[in-house]
């Protein structure tokens, strides 16, 4: 009586045992606004196996993608208000609530990756320490392929845009267009197919991964690779989420967020080529811009850099200028 009593307490008190460990798996939700084939999407895919490996399941993320939990311009204040506990936000699209949010946006301040990169590492002291203070923690950050501009019709100078039906995704967007007198449209990327099929946007600039995924080839004509700037989404984290984590799942958590990092800087040159032979064999004309273009743009680029200068203040100007200093 006395062994049978004693392998039934072990039996429960084994099985309570698996129950307490099962229950202590921490689960996250993860938002993206990007459908699960973009390569952003896909590294976040990636990035939450690693995440579940590494912690041997202590961790398991949830990716969220195609803004099925939040729009885009919810998703980071999802995520500092713990809705949420962790997203990938598009950093330009929030500059007017801190300017180096709206760096890698600036014309022609950064147009090859080598270039994004040092601006990123010049940049990145500043984020974390704004992250935190909204009470969030900088997982890792990936570039866009680089910015150029759709149209159906040549873009051989500035004044070629002017009057024309400008999508707008950010504060530098916008002001490019009022520069060079085009009208512009705020218009998301989930609306973007749609927006082009109904004549609401006649013009853009973005990326060829974006042009690529929504096939704007079957609207568009003319792929002008001007590679105006490369803006980076930012993945974060909600503070006291990572905080309440083990200090192994926190720190499993941050080697497979640098991990997706190198992997996603390394996957976006690779679609930005793979992406613009999409847009060729769709029959888009694959154009390199005209000097007078060029020159154009560049005037452009001067005026925003200028403002954003003035909004930035010191803390922008440190950071422009560590970066000038890395070049």
């Amino acid at each position: 009586m006395k062994r049978r009593t004693f392998f039934a307490t072990a039996l429960v008190a084994a099985s309570l045992g698996f129950t307490v460990q099962a229950q202590a798996a921490t689960k996250w939700d993860l938002a993206s606004a990007y459908p699960a084939f973009n390569f952003h999407s896909q590294n976040l895919a990636t990035f939450a196996k690693d995440v579940d490996a590494a912690t041997h399941g202590d961790l398991k993320i949830t990716v969220h993608s195609g803004a099925s939990l939040f729009k885009m311009p919810e998703i980071k204040r999802a995520v500092q208000g713990n809705q949420v506990q962790a997203g990938e936000f598009f950093m330009v699209s929030f500059q007017n609530e801190w300017q180096p949010f709206g760096l890698d946006g600036l014309p022609f301040l950064a147009s090859t990756y080598d270039e994004a990169w040092k601006l990123y590492q010049a940049q990145k002291s500043a984020l974390q320490k704004k992250l935190d203070q909204q009470g969030m923690v900088l997982l890792y950050a990936v570039a866009w392929p680089p910015q150029s501009i759709y149209s159906n019709k040549p873009i051989n100078s500035g004044a070629d845009l002017k009057g024309l039906k400008w999508r707008v995704y950010s504060p530098t967007t916008a002001r490019i267009g009022e520069l060079v007198g085009a009208q512009p449209v705020t218009i998301q990327e989930a609306e973007l197919s749609q927006a082009l099929a109904t004549g609401v946007i006649e013009g853009l600039i973005t990326s060829s991964a974006t042009g690529a995924d929504n096939k704007l080839y079957e609207h568009m004509k003319y792929f002008t690779n001007v590679r105006a700037w490369i803006p980076k989404n930012a993945v974060v984290a909600n503070k006291k989420a990572v905080e309440a984590l083990s200090p192994a799942s926190r720190n499993a958590l941050m080697k497979a967020a640098a991990a997706a990092e190198t992997r996603g800087w390394e996957a976006s040159r690779k679609v930005d080529t793979d992406s613009i032979a999409k847009l060729k064999a769709g029959g888009m004309e694959i154009v390199e811009p005209s000097d007078q273009l060029k020159a154009d743009l560049a005037k452009v680029g001067d005026t925003v850099i200028q403002e954003w200068t003035a909004k930035a203040g010191d803390e922008g100007k440190q950071i422009l200028d560590a970066y000038r200093a890395s070049r």
